[in-house]
């Protein structure tokens, strides 16, 4: 039966594990500043995904990346040990994009408000169109007792 709140419980210790696992025992020297983000384990608990971000450019990016596959087994025994679940999962890093996209939302955001701020100038010196009262007003009508008494003769008439 698939429990999948033990399968979150082991993700969310997962994640734990192997971040301070690579900070205190793997001593790659191509790992740079990673940050493990997020860890997704499949409800059969056999397979794991680490979402990581490193800071730095593409090359650190790379290097990183290297690194953190060549330290999968170590890893993988690491979490074995400390878990102590039947069957350790396997591991597997995916690099987050999360940072890059929330930068790109905050650039889109940007030329958003610059669009709003220039439209807002534009109509700040802008005059209606139509009439500065768009609105229709009633006509006053003037109580004209002539034009009673005509309507009603003609009523008699007819």
């Amino acid at each position: 039966m698939v429990d999948v709140a033990r399968a979150r419980k082991l993700a969310v210790r997962i994640r734990e594990i192997v971040a301070a696992t690579l900070e205190t025992q793997v001593k790659d020297p191509r790992l740079g500043m990673v940050t493990i983000t997020d860890a997704k384990v499949t409800p059969d608990l056999r397979e794991a995904t680490i979402y990581y971000t490193v800071y730095g450019d593409d090359v650190a990016r790379q290097e990183s990346a290297m690194a953190l596959e060549s330290a999968k087994g170590v890893l993988r025994s690491t979490v074995g040990k400390q878990t102590g679940v039947r069957y350790t999962p396997s591991l597997a890093f995916i690099a987050d994009i999360v940072p890059e996209t929330a930068g790109r939302l905050e650039e889109l955001l940007a030329q958003a408000r610059e669009a709003d701020a220039r439209v807002q100038q534009i109509a700040s010196g802008a005059a209606p169109a139509g009439d500065p009262d768009p609105y229709r007003v009633p006509r006053a009508v003037e109580d004209d007792d002539e034009d009673d008494e005509v309507v009603a003769a003609d009523r008699q008439g007819a």
